[in-house]
């Protein structure tokens, strides 16, 4: 039997390099040997990239991309198709779920200084990939045709029409037409479940990839590859992915999975959160929601958006609130070149980086909740204090992180 598996493998690998693509990314890939609770979410990521994939597919099966027709489909898939239920609440609750483990990533690389050489380019393509991801999470968004998705869009796609000059264009092209209809819905289905799947699949390989040849990072910032065994030419501080790490992930995933169950199971609209009241009321051009928000894991950008109450330099505010909303993505990208700390990782770095990331995280969960709420005096004035301090964080970077004060980093990898 071994023998006929072996010869198996060897009729396989003369056609595919299977084994030695097993071999460099799994069994013989060797990762810092410490790795904590931060690292599960790359996987985790993964994971739900697979759940969404595969749910999505179904989906397609009974989804209607009808103006007409598509809320209907969606409560025909609730009601009557065998646990249609089930798929469309593993798909909703998987968006959400998306964004809370890419958020948890990225702040994992933000933590350890994951964006620093030589994983600049590592980064941008993972940049990348959360860029597709927000793009894939709005044109799904708007599929369901409820009064949220249908007055979300109209919000989103009036950003467009406040760029001078080709903005009306723009729009119109976006749209297929010149209102939010059936072209656009049509469109948008196109792109969520064909273009960008595949873009986001792509890039992610290429990010696996990138990550491969440059090697993990880890909690101390120490680069494994430059200490190797002279005789074996193996990471000293290193350890096979496999089967070290692909246990470790499971248990991850199981954790992931009670948690994603509970969801889905006990709580799939989290108050509204995952899933709002609105969208589950057909879309109705004539009839305006009292208060018009996306969802949480837009809301941050959106308060942005919001704050810019003024015209400035002779550019409408509107616009200003437009420009600041995509820098607030945007500006992700240069952390590889705006951190000049002489050390990579949260554990060596001084206070004046710990306080800057506390304050950061402060004003990116204030800024989600004021995104929620309906609009005051007082928050706008709220969302403005702390999208100043959501900027300071990367733009006094360069000044912070050269002056802190900061501990030696050890020669090997600590626990």
């Amino acid at each position: 039997m071994e023998k006929k598996q072996n010869s198996i493998m060897e009729w396989i690998d003369r056609r595919y390099p299977l084994t030695v693509t097993w071999k460099a990314h799994l069994a013989e890939y060797y990762a810092p040997k410490n790795f904590n609770f931060w690292y599960y979410f790359g996987s985790l990521a993964l994971l739900v990239l697979v759940n969404q994939l595969l749910t999505g597919i179904f989906l397609t099966m009974s989804y209607k991309p009808d103006a007409g027709m598509a809320f209907a489909s969606v409560e025909y898939i609730m009601r009557d198709v065998d646990f249609g239920w089930l798929i469309r609440y593993m798909h909703s609750t998987g968006a959400s779920m998306f964004f809370v483990v890419v958020y948890l990533h990225m702040f994992r690389g933000m933590m350890y200084g994951s964006y620093r050489k030589p994983r600049e380019l590592l980064w941008l393509i993972g940049m990348a990939i959360f860029f597709v991801l927000m793009s894939l999470a709005f044109t799904g968004y708007i599929l369901p045709w409820g009064q949220m998705s249908y007055w979300g869009a109209q919000v989103i796609v009036s950003m467009f029409g406040a760029i001078p000059v080709i903005g009306d264009t723009l729009s119109n092209w976006i749209l297929g037409d010149f209102l939010l209809s059936d072209a656009a819905l049509n469109r948008f289905f196109a792109y969520h479940v064909v273009t960008l799947p595949v873009l986001i699949v792509v890039l992610v390989f290429v990010h696996i990839i990138a990550l491969h040849e440059t090697g993990s990072n880890n909690p101390d910032g120490i680069e494994i590859k430059e200490n190797k065994d002279p005789e074996t030419g193996i990471p000293v501080d290193g350890i096979p992915f496999h089967p070290y790490y692909t246990v470790k992930d499971i248990f991850g995933v199981i954790g992931f999975l009670i948690v994603f169950c509970g969801i889905i199971f006990f709580a799939p609209e989290m108050g509204g959160y995952f899933l709002e009241d609105n969208n589950f009321i057909p879309a109705n051009p004539l009839s305006t929601p009292d208060h018009i928000a996306p969802v949480w894991y837009f809301t941050p950008f959106y308060s942005m958006l919001r704050a810019v109450t003024v015209n400035f330099l002779g550019v409408d505010a509107k616009l200003w609130g437009v420009i600041l909303m995509a820098a607030a993505v945007v500006i992700f990208c240069f952390l590889p070149w705006l951190d000049r700390s002489p050390v990579k990782s949260i554990r060596y770095k001084g206070p004046y980086f710990k306080i800057a990331l506390t304050l950061f995280v402060i004003s990116f969960f204030v800024l989600g909740w004021l995104g929620t709420e309906t609009v005051t005096p007082l928050r706008t004035v709220l969302a403005q204090i702390f999208t100043v301090i959501y900027f300071a964080f990367f733009l006094l970077m360069p000044w912070y992180s050269k002056i802190d004060k900061v501990k030696p980093e050890p020669k090997n990898v600590t626990k």
